[in-house]
């Protein structure tokens, strides 16, 4: 059995480490996140009677590399802001693991493939949603955050383009039921965003980031409208079964869980407190994945 020596195990660390800075350059989990959402839209759209795996793959790969693309690209402008923030002090560029060059270019191989990916195995519309959500989050979204709360608005838009991606992949088309799984992921951007804001709050005042809405305060007013949203999805998680998309079983799943959800925008409501805050958040991560498997196993 041949042994490792120490130039060796040093290349194979400081292969490891490099591959991590750049798996965190793409933020891999968000883009994770993403690419299921995707997923979820193409198996939920296809009718065919083949399944397409060609165009699945191609959506997944695509797709994962257009989001690691873009959120790189944030990361790039974002990279004098991130060096005030806690959360975010020890990413790859605040930490020079990566170069400013070598980021770059990274991003840019890695956008293009993706593009390159989705228009030879999908279909333009596909390619063409992918591109528009690319420039909303890198060119509109990223320098808004500093501007006002109207940046949540403009990056619930490509947040939320995920499913509609992966059912235009499937189907060629965009459609009513289209349109419903864009408008769930859209509207649940928001408490979404506004949770994680609340909690980050000292954090993105340091980089001058301006999320909340009612002038950024950590108030009453800001809590009503988390709730109000958050209110919203549950009638919008019923609309897949209305329109025959999916049925009753996914329909009460998605009922509970927004209801469970929307409690805990009351306690918000109630002490303003960032404990309760931070119990949206995490509600807001859970509450999306499971409501888009139960309507996929619905389907199934």
């Amino acid at each position: 059995m041949r042994t490792i020596n120490i130039s060796e195990q040093s290349l194979i660390d400081a292969l490891v480490f490099r591959v991590k800075a750049y798996l965190e350059l793409i933020k891999l989990r968000l883009s994770a996140l993403v690419t299921f959402s995707a997923v979820f839209g193409f198996i939920l759209g296809d009718t065919g009677a083949i399944f397409s795996w060609v165009a699945f793959f191609a959506l997944m790969i695509g797709g994962f590399l257009i989001t690691g693309a873009s959120g790189a690209a944030n990361e790039i402008l974002e990279k004098e802001y991130d060096k005030l923030m806690k959360r975010t002090e020890k990413r790859p560029l605040p930490m020079k693991q990566i170069s400013l060059q070598e980021a770059y270019l990274f991003t840019f191989i890695t956008g293009f493939l993706g593009i390159s990916i989705l228009w030879f195995f999908t279909n333009p519309l596909t390619t063409l949603l992918g591109v528009l959500s690319m420039v909303l989050y890198i060119f509109v979204y990223t320098p808004l955050k500093r501007v006002g709360p109207i940046a949540v608005f403009v990056g619930a838009i490509p947040g939320a383009m995920p499913p509609l991606l992966g059912w235009t992949a499937a189907t060629g088309a965009i459609s009513v039921e289209a349109i419903i799984i864009f408008g769930i992921q859209f509207i649940w951007q928001f408490p979404h965003f506004w949770a994680i804001a609340w909690v980050s709050d000292e954090d993105y005042k340091r980089a001058g980031f301006k999320l909340l809405p009612s002038g950024g305060k950590k108030d009453l007013n800001t809590a009503i409208q988390i709730m109000i949203y958050t209110l919203f999805l549950i009638p919008l998680g019923l609309l897949p079964m209305y329109f025959g998309l999916t049925g009753i079983n996914s329909a009460v799943v998605v009922t509970i869980c927004g209801v469970l959800f929307l409690a805990q925008t009351f306690s918000l409501m109630r002490d303003c407190s960032r404990k309760s805050a931070l119990k949206i958040m995490f509600g807001s991560f859970l509450y999306l994945p499971i409501v888009q498997i139960a309507y996929l196993l619905d389907k199934i």
